[in-house]
């Protein structure tokens, strides 16, 4: 997905690799919501620039990491949390998952879920 302008350094892509340190681990100082996408699938085209507005209207007091799940081995993190389809959205504060949600959805409802999650 190609962007105009670079994003904020909270907004991210993680990999397997990446996972443990930049999304498990750092969800201990800031709430971490992963974003589960893949390029064939247009409900997650739609979902993505949602979470980057939400991400950056909230100035990187919780950040947004995106798993591309095509690629390599971040199937494996799919199937780990046992994600059955895409885009799935999990939301770590300290080392958990405090929530998770599937489907597109407008920016007030992600607004909601991360209030009602105290993540925002």
């Amino acid at each position: 997905m190609h962007h105009p302008h670079p994003l904020p350094a909270f907004i991210f892509d993680v990999d397997l690799d990446g996972f443990e340190e930049r999304v498990i681990a750092a969800s201990h100082s800031a709430p971490v919501i992963v974003d589960f996408w893949a390029d064939w699938c247009p409900p997650c085209r739609a979902l993505t620039p949602v979470l980057e507005r939400v991400a950056t209207t909230l100035g990187g007091q919780l950040r947004l990491a995106k798993v591309e799940v095509d690629e390599g081995a971040n199937m494996k993190l799919a199937g780990r949390y046992g994600l059955k389809g895409f885009p799935t959205v999990l939301l770590f504060m300290d080392g958990e998952i405090k929530g998770r949600f599937s489907g597109a959805r407008a920016e007030h409802w992600v607004r909601d879920f991360l209030a009602e999650h105290g993540a925002a």
